[in-house]
């Protein structure tokens, strides 16, 4: 099934279904740090993955948490990372399996591991708490690092993020229905029902020539991030083994009710890879919406709306 779940990757990525100097204190945090570099470094987990990162700016440390699933971290970093270093110190990282970053040495791509993988990023540039930015499916990345160590969160940022893979295809089917005026609709409820529909639904849309409509009504946009994209040196591995691990396809937006802390959502009007009012089944106590007109890419397409209210959140706190 490799052949079929690469396609399905790649498809689920150009849809954009969910659709993100080194500080060593290696011997207590489990990373080691491999070739020292002002641009970029790799470090490597302590079940021996080798993880691309790099930390450029100054300010409160912000880990950067990329969507995909199976993406990267440069095309954020490159069209939206100088607005944001001029007052954060961004960590920008390529998850295991994805971009720069090795596939898992282990074969290990579970949500717990992830999740250990952003906390040990987060003390290898030895931050007692960090500011964590995610976008798209990195935001459900976010949500349980977040749930699982608060203690070691200033603020959460959701940029475009889901919550819930299931919502996210479903909703981008019905725009697709909306689009060409079809009616694709999964037989079951099965995830592999939810994702052959959606490739077929998917297929029609490239075959009219809308795809980019998925991420932005604006193609030249689209066109410039994937410009970046095509440079991804990954064979998707991650991506090839997400959508079997049952943890990614949990609803998680009830347990957003169980964070206290900080939460700046940053949503787009016309979002129809996320969902333009996924947002609203988020119950952050402490949580702050901001609106702007635009589509999955906001970051790029909205960059000086997207830069002020993160700033904006992180003078707030």
């Amino acid at each position: 099934m490799d052949k079929t779940r690469l396609s399905i990757v790649l498809m689920l990525f150009c849809a954009g279904i969910a659709v993100l100097s080194i500080v060593v204190m290696l011997f207590r945090t489990g990373i080691t740090a491999h070739g020292q570099s002002t641009n970029h470094d790799y470090v490597t987990t302590d079940d021996g993955t080798k993880l691309f990162v790099k930390k450029s700016g100054t300010g409160p440390i912000c880990i950067f948490i990329h969507g995909g699933p199976g993406a990267w971290s440069k095309s954020f970093e490159g069209l939206v990372g100088d607005n944001l270093e001029k007052n954060l110190s961004m960590v920008y990282y390529d998850q295991r399996g994805c971009g720069r970053s090795q596939k898992a040495a282990e074969g290990d791509y579970s949500l717990t591991r992830m999740v250990k993988d952003i906390d040990l990023i987060r003390e290898h540039y030895g931050a007692t708490k960090v500011y964590l930015m995610a976008h798209s499916f990195g935001g459900i990345l976010a949500l349980n690092y977040a749930l699982s160590h608060p203690d070691r969160v200033e603020g959460l940022i959701l940029v475009n993020s889901t919550l819930s893979m299931r919502y996210s295809i479903e909703g981008q089917i019905n725009y697709i229905n909306h689009l060409l005026q079809t009616n694709y609709a999964a037989p079951d409820s099965t995830s592999a029902s939810l994702i052959s529909t959606f490739m077929k639904a998917k297929k029609a849309l490239t075959q009219k020539g809308l795809a980019y409509k998925m991420l932005s009504d604006n193609k030249i946009n689209v066109d410039r991030v994937e410009e970046i994209d095509t440079q991804n040196p990954s064979d998707y591995d991650f991506a090839k083994h997400v959508f079997t691990i049952n943890d990614y396809w949990r609803d998680y937006t009830p347990m957003t009710q169980e964070v206290r802390l900080p939460v700046l959502i940053i949503t787009g009007e016309k979002d129809h890879s996320i969902g333009k009012n996924h947002f609203s089944l988020f119950h952050f106590t402490n949580g702050n919406v901001r609106k702007i007109n635009g589509g999955h890419i906001l970051y790029y397409e909205k960059n000086k709306e997207f830069v002020t209210s993160i700033l904006g959140f992180i003078d707030g706190n």
